[in-house]
């Protein structure tokens, strides 16, 4: 049993958090998506990722890895084989498509396929621009003390 979830409440009480909305409908359809071929996704370190996807069978010619704009496509499509001489096809060849949603200033830094299994490198860049910066707090202790304000007095009633 599906359930969907109705976000057009809150985008009457909520700005810029479009994206947010956007990645929770997303992953409401994707759960329909089948899971092949099947993936690991790891934290490897506190900046960086992995994928890695089994692709046994797939070529490097026949795999696509596509990022644009937060979105991280792979892919795989099989060249056709003729089925004469099979008696047992047990390893999939089907094509298949997996999407990944990847966090702001996330990046791929490389790709690798061995032993049938493809694993991409993430890492995480925050610019220094949005880095958290230290900001150093100045005492007046070295400055010469300041005279006090010169007070107004009130004139006395004649």
């Amino acid at each position: 049993m599906a359930t969907s979830y109705d976000y057009a409440p809150l985008f009457r009480s909520s700005i810029g958090f479009d994206r947010v909305f956007s990645l929770l409908e997303n992953a409401q359809r994707a759960r329909s998506i089948s899971d092949w071929p099947p993936y690991d996704i790891v934290k490897t370190d506190d900046e960086s990722y992995r994928i890695t996807v089994a692709v046994a069978g797939f070529a490097e010619d026949e795999l696509d890895i596509t990022f644009q704009s937060n979105l991280l496509i792979v892919s795989g499509k099989k060249q056709e084989m003729g089925s004469e001489g099979y008696l047992h096809r047990g390893i999939a060849g089907r094509p298949f498509e997996h999407r990944f949603e990847l966090a702001d200033h996330v990046r791929v830094n490389a790709a690798e396929l061995k032993n049938g299994l493809l694993s991409i490198d993430l890492v995480r860049e925050i610019p220094e621009a949005l880095k958290p910066r230290k900001i150093d707090i100045h005492s007046d202790a070295g400055l010469p003390p300041s005279h006090a304000p010169a007070q107004i007095e009130a004139q006395s009633a004649a």
